[in-house]
């Protein structure tokens, strides 16, 4: 389905759409004459945001809900909470996601809280909404928001990794399933951020990094690549263009292929082969 298909009429829910990505495609879909609810947690973050949204685009239409993605119930009351406000849901864009770090033997609460929040929270919100949005028999978008660590599985994080692992093998399933489903115009997509400069991304920077993107160029290109049909929206940054991360995923499928040892572009054996294997041509 394109973008351009959306209209006046069409509704938007953003999961995680008080900061960041969330509220830059929230803010896009507004400008766009769209309907738009944001969930995400905290109150006064909502509505500070709702405010920026009606800024950016006056005559907006706009709601706001304080849900847990988490939580079956919250989820289940957002889709019913937009029906009674709006008739229904068009796109759902489940964006909301953490990240606190984590380590193979580190606090099983860190491990919990992000595949509840990055996997679980997806699976929730697809579940809840996309039954009525096949129903309804209009067209419609769902994209998750997924990362590239769920791609190549770079050391250093690995309950993110295997979250947004499990979120890629979801939407390719979800994908799989609505183009299979008789008379659904519902179609799925997997945004794969680069470096983005966001409030998750930030830490203690208060300045955006050289090398990151913008929310707003991040969202940009997402619909850009949402009017084209892709399915896989693997987004360049300021520092790494398509073609570098073309050939860090075939490297890291070679792994398979060739029977390497996991993850070796960062093993002492392979880590020159790596580098000579992106300095070719």
């Amino acid at each position: 389905m394109s973008v351009s298909s959306l209209t006046s009429s069409s509704v938007a829910v953003i999961t995680g759409g008080a900061s960041g990505i969330g509220l830059a495609a929230a803010k896009a879909f507004a400008r766009r004459g769209l309907k738009v609810c944001i969930a995400d947690l905290g109150a006064d973050r909502l509505e500070r945001a709702g405010e920026d949204i009606r800024t950016a685009a006056p005559g907006a239409d706009v709601m706001v809900s304080e849900t847990d993605v988490c939580r079956v119930e919250d989820i289940e009351a957002l889709e019913r909470a937009v029906a009674r406000r709006f008739g229904g849901t068009d796109v759902l864009m489940n964006n909301a996601g953490t990240q606190p770090g984590s380590a193979i033997f580190g606090p099983r609460e860190n491990w919990e809280r992000v595949i509840d929040v990055n996997l679980w929270g997806p699976i929730n919100g697809t579940r809840a909404f996309a039954p009525r949005m096949i129903e309804r028999g209009r067209p419609g978008l769902i994209v998750n928001t997924g990362s590239k660590q769920g791609i190549t599985t770079p050391p250093g994080d690995p309950a993110y990794n295997v979250s947004k692992a499990g979120l890629k093998a979801f939407t390719e399933a979800l994908e799989h399933e609505l183009r299979n489903t008789e008379d659904c115009r519902i179609t799925a997509h997997l945004l794969v951020p680069g470096f983005v400069f966001t409030p998750l991304a930030a830490g203690e920077r208060t300045e955006k990094p050289d090398g990151a993107w913008t929310a707003e160029q991040t969202v940009d290109f997402m619909l850009e690549r949402l009017e084209a049909g892709d399915f896989y929206i693997l987004c360049p940054d300021n520092d790494v263009p398509r073609a570098l991360d073309e050939k860090r995923i075939l490297w890291a499928a070679h792994d398979v292929i060739d029977n390497r040892p996991p993850l070796s572009r960062w093993h002492k054996d392979w880590a020159e082969k790596f580098k000579a294997f992106v300095e070719r041509g």
